[in-house]
């Protein structure tokens, strides 16, 4: 007999683009992958370096992260952010992903009398994933036309049983620079923990650097990640840092679980920790690709607004969906695509370019999709040339 309550997992978000990838990389020359944000450029020599003579391969590393790690992520935060804090206050994760999909359940069995994740409504998928696995309810919240959420659309049933409220700023997908401020004060009004994501905070293109810490650490615990600062995604190191109490919860019931660091990856971020120059460089890379590609988009006659903040173009596509329906007519299709999908066909067949359909990132992105900058500016090119070819 099926039982029906059982929890199914939904596909893999990015496993849906497989018919895609494979249509873009019948190209000669291959596929050029834009769709996950993998880095492509090398991690710094003396991140590989220090990775190498670490010497700590022999032993099992510190959950809560070495103390130089610590001391490393707590002198980042004020060089960069200008945010004092005890290395006391700061845990390593291994990755920043890990710490996304794992840190709802936590909470609940810290609070078990709520039960929801509040999150933006364009958003990461795995901030609702993370309430899914912690059997938590996942509610979204809706998106001004600036992208910030409309925290007075919360619904106040939906507050009072809230563990967390999530924030991702410089916003993937969007690239939008999140009002940190008002985020924080309805969390400390509604006494609900605030959860900043905060792991493109070196690529902020308008305006200063921002950190939820920036407010204190009363109630909020900042996120951050060496995979796309440092090109260390393979590596997987992060941290968390914030409200005293909270680390020590979370470190505490990570130690139990066994979430470990590696020895040899928590030494070489601590190298990249104390580099700036490397970052700059990277930075450098990023701004010179968005505005390749927006260029790129602008001569198809297509409106591209460069992010905020990130290195993702998020680009409407409706109009352009409409213009070249032609093109896209030859695709025989079991049922009607979305708008999103449809442009992921469309730019695979005709430049070879994988993207990721804007329905990956909540209901709220159909017809859009998104551009990672995680191709070297000549693989941009490429694209640019096999579309001018076909649809100009």
């Amino acid at each position: 007999m099926k039982d029906d309550t059982r929890f199914v997992l939904p596909r893999y978000p990015y496993d849906l683009l497989d018919e895609v990838r494979q249509l873009a990389d019948a190209h000669e020359g291959g596929v050029v992958d834009l769709s996950v944000g993998t880095p492509c450029d090398p991690p710094p020599a003396c991140v590989l370096e220090a990775m190498c003579k670490s010497g700590t391969e022999h032993s099992y590393p510190s959950s809560v992260g070495n103390k130089a790690y610590r001391e490393a992520a707590a002198e980042w935060l004020y060089r960069r952010l200008g945010v004092a804090l005890s290395p006391e206050h700061i845990g390593a994760c291994i990755g920043a992903k890990e710490f996304v999909a794992t840190t709802p359940q936590w909470l609940r069995l810290h609070d078990p009398g709520k039960d929801t994740i509040l999150y933006p409504a364009l958003s990461y998928p795995t901030y609702a994933m993370g309430a899914l696995l912690a059997g938590c309810r996942a509610v979204p919240v809706p998106l001004d036309s600036s992208f910030n959420m409309e925290l007075e659309a919360i619904e106040a049933s939906d507050a009072r049983r809230a563990l967390a409220i999530w924030v991702n700023t410089p916003s993937n997908p969007t690239g939008a620079i999140a009002d940190l401020k008002s985020v924080i004060e309805w969390g400390r009004q509604w006494g609900v923990t605030v959860l900043s994501d905060e792991c493109y905070v070196e690529f902020t293109w308008e305006g200063s650097r921002q950190s939820a810490l920036q407010f204190g650490s009363d109630g909020v615990i900042s996120l951050h990640s060496l995979s796309k600062r440092s090109n260390m995604a393979g590596m997987r190191a992060g941290f968390y840092a914030g409200d005293p109490d909270l680390v020590s919860y979370l470190s505490e019931v990570r130690k139990h679980a066994g979430f470990m660091v590696p020895g040899p990856v928590q030494v070489a971020a601590t190298a990249a920790l104390l580099d700036n120059e490397h970052v700059d460089v990277q930075r450098q890379r990023y701004l010179e690709r968005l505005q390749l590609c927006r260029q790129l988009f602008v001569d198809l006659g297509m409106d591209v607004v460069l992010p905020a903040g990130g290195f993702y173009i998020w680009l409407g596509v409706e109009e352009a969906i409409s213009r070249w329906h032609e093109f896209l007519d030859k695709f025989d299709w079991d049922q009607p695509k979305t708008s999103s999908f449809a442009f992921c066909y469309l730019l695979a067949s005709a430049g070879g370019a994988l993207v990721s359909p804007g329905e990956f990132y909540g209901a709220l992105g159909e017809g859009y999709v998104r551009i990672a900058m995680v191709q070297p500016l000549e693989r941009l090119q490429v694209i640019a040339e096999r579309l001018k070819s076909q649809l100009i």
